[in-house]
């Protein structure tokens, strides 16, 4: 990929290309097969997913969304499908990218097959609003809108595990038709947004005001355990799963009052409002499994720079098999990692 194919992003700490070759995740042999963990291409892989299996043949009727990824795979020609299909083993199937991980919309489909890769994303998102805050208000957060981004199709969405991912500027979405019991979203997302986080130009603004109406409700004393010093930092490291024992940082939802845990139940379902209720509700349906919202934790970032007005740089939400890192400074880059434990 050449310097000047670069999504414009003048702040971000990692080019799209730095992405794609440090972190991805694989899939483990063995019998650990199906396990995810992500790895970084010259080191140690950290652990990420334990629980990820084959789901049973599905029951009900296919999703909108699915259906529409077949539609798309089966109208490639051969060339497309060399250039746009991976094998399902691939290794940057599960990987977290800010750009392109292979050939461009505009570059690799025609008019009628961009048309249905919008129709997938607004599919995949909860509404008109949803699919706003996906899209960056229709910008893609790139000059050259959605034909600046990728979607590639992972397996054979005909006859077998399959998944379908779009990589941008600010963004890695997913589908997979349940392939993957019990991981979210199939498989760590990423999304952001250009604009300062604080500011109302931002589209993700709201999901940082409801995490502050949770610190605005804290007692002095739980403020004091909510907030952290430093950074939880970024990309593959800052959504690798804890052991069990290690204790999360910040305070636990279980250290809140009633009306302080509906708080953060509010800010749970806030934070996946741009996503398609099914999507939402296995989140919460996982949270449960690996505990419940008791044992998610809320931390908040202190940076030598903080004001009144910007009080951080990091606002985290994380439990048992669940993280969604949020920076808000510079601009929002925002790392989702979300699958039941075993």
């Amino acid at each position: 990929m050449s310097e000047n194919s670069r999504p414009f992003c003048p702040d971000c700490d990692a080019p799209e290309e730095a992405l794609d070759r440090r972190h991805f995740i694989r899939v483990l042999g063995g019998q650990a097969a199906g396990a995810l963990a992500l790895t970084a291409v010259a080191g140690a892989a950290p652990r990420l997913c334990s629980a990820a299996r084959a789901a049973p043949a599905p029951t009900k009727k296919e999703k909108p969304a699915e259906a529409l990824v077949k539609e798309l795979f089966g109208g490639l020609d051969p060339d497309q499908k060399k250039a746009v299909v991976y094998r399902w083993e691939d290794r940057r199937r599960l990987g977290m990218y800010n750009g392109p991980i292979g050939p461009r919309i505009g570059q690799a489909y025609t008019g009628g097959q961009q048309e249905l890769i919008d129709r997938i994303i607004r599919a995949i998102a909860s509404d008109e609003d949803g699919y706003r805050q996906l899209s960056r208000n229709g910008t893609w957060d790139t000059r050259g809108g959605m034909t600046d981004c990728g979607a590639y199709i992972f397996g054979d969405p005909s006859q077998g595990k399959y998944a379908w991912m779009f990589t941008g500027h600010h963004l890695t979405v997913r589908c997979d038709g349940e392939t993957q019991d019990g991981v979210a979203f199939g498989g760590p997302m990423f999304y952001g947004h250009s604009p300062n986080g604080y500011s109302n130009r931002n589209v993700f603004n709201y999901q940082t005001r409801a995490v502050l109406s949770v610190f605005d409700a804290l007692s002095e004393k739980q403020r004091k355990v909510a907030i952290v010093p430093g950074s939880p930092g970024e990309q593959a490291r800052s959504v690798r799963f804890r052991p069990a024992r290690e204790r999360k940082p910040g305070i636990s939802a279980g250290e809140l009052n009633k009306d302080q845990l509906a708080l953060v139940e509010t800010v749970m379902r806030t934070i996946l409002a741009p996503y398609r209720k099914e999507d939402a509700d296995e989140v919460m349906q996982i949270v449960k499994a690996n505990g419940g919202l008791e044992k998610i934790h809320l931390a908040f970032y202190q940076d030598a720079r903080m004001n009144d007005k910007q009080r951080w740089h990091f606002w985290r939400l994380e439990g048992p098999g669940f993280v969604w890192n949020f920076r808000v400074l510079p601009h929002v880059h925002t790392y989702v990692n979300c699958c039941r434990q075993s």
